[in-house]
This record gives structure tokens, C-alpha cells and sequence, in this order.
């Protein structure tokens, strides 16, 4: 690229088409509302000695248009149109989002039952180590209890009057 050559950056431009339906009456069965925006950027000058500026405002130009269906099958351009339709759109997120949460509790119920059968073996095992435990400390008494015996019998000359 020269050094003092003159570039253009391409010029962009963005069509958005939204489609948006207006509440349906018995009277006109289908209105939609189609909006497209254009945003154009502006141009800019790229050579060595420019000045940097911040580029001028975007333009915008937005355009509305209602369409009226006049079809003999009224009830077939809703079925067409069927997903469209904003209660639809709700309610099939409203699903999805209970299916999620039902997701979610069959989850956190799967790690409860799995704490709760933890938290059974773990009190088991203390129960079978009380158990154990006191099955030795009934012997060590019981042993205890012998050389008390034996200790008593000790030292009978001790005591001669």
C-alpha cells in the first residue's frame, strides 16, 4: 500500500427484519407487523495525515406496514402463522422452563436420596462400631472384674492376728 494513497473503508449496511403480531380480533384474523431497520456506517478516511475523528451519528430508517390476510381459509393463515403468535411463544416457554425445573428436582431428589442412603450406611457402621465397642469393653470389664477377685485373695497373710 503507497504511503499517501487514499482507501475507503466498505460501506456496511444492516437490514433487521422483525415480524411482530399485533392481538388478532375476530374481524381481521392476521396482522403482522413487519419493521426493517437500515443502519448505514459512514465513511472514513484512512490516510497518513487524517485526523481522527469520532464518526458522525447512524442513521436510521425504520418502515411499519400492517398486512390484512383476506384469505377464504381464515383459520389456515393462523395455523401457518401458529408459531408466531406471542401466547404460543409464551406458553412453549413456560414449558420448557417447567421441564428445566423438573429436571433440576429429579436431580436435587436423586442427590437426597443418595445423601439419605449415606447418611444410613454412615449411621450404621457407628451403630456396628458402638456395638463392637461395648462387646469389648463388657469383656474388659468382665476381665477387670476377675483380677479384682484375684487382687482380693492376695496378701491374706498380711493379716494375721
Amino acid at each position: 500500500m503507497p504511503l499517501f494513497s487514499r482507501s475507503t473503508p466498505p460501506q456496511t449496511t444492516t437490514h433487521n427484519t422483525v415480524t411482530k403480531p399485533l392481538p388478532q380480533t375476530h374481524h381481521h384474523p392476521s396482522h403482522h407487523s413487519n419493521r426493517t431497520t437500515t443502519t448505514s456506517s459512514p465513511k472514513r478516511s484512512s490516510t497518513l495525515f487524517s485526523r481522527r475523528r469520532s464518526p458522525s451519528p447512524v442513521r436510521t430508517t425504520t418502515t411499519t406496514s400492517h398486512r390484512n390476510s383476506t384469505t377464504s381459509s381464515g383459520g389456515l393463515s393462523n395455523l401457518l402463522h401458529r408459531h408466531e403468535d406471542a401466547s404460543i411463544v409464551a406458553a412453549r416457554e413456560r414449558v420448557l422452563n417447567a421441564e428445566a425445573r423438573e429436571k433440576d428436582a429429579d436431580r436435587a431428589l436423586n442427590q437426597a436420596r443418595i445423601a439419605v442412603r449415606e447418611a444410613r450406611e454412615h449411621v450404621r457402621k457407628i451403630e456396628l462400631e458402638a456395638a463392637e465397642e461395648a462387646r469389648l469393653a463388657r469383656i474388659k470389664q468382665d476381665q477387670a472384674k476377675d483380677l479384682g477377685k484375684r487382687g482380693k485373695m492376695l496378701g491374706r497373710h498380711d493379716h494375721v492376728v
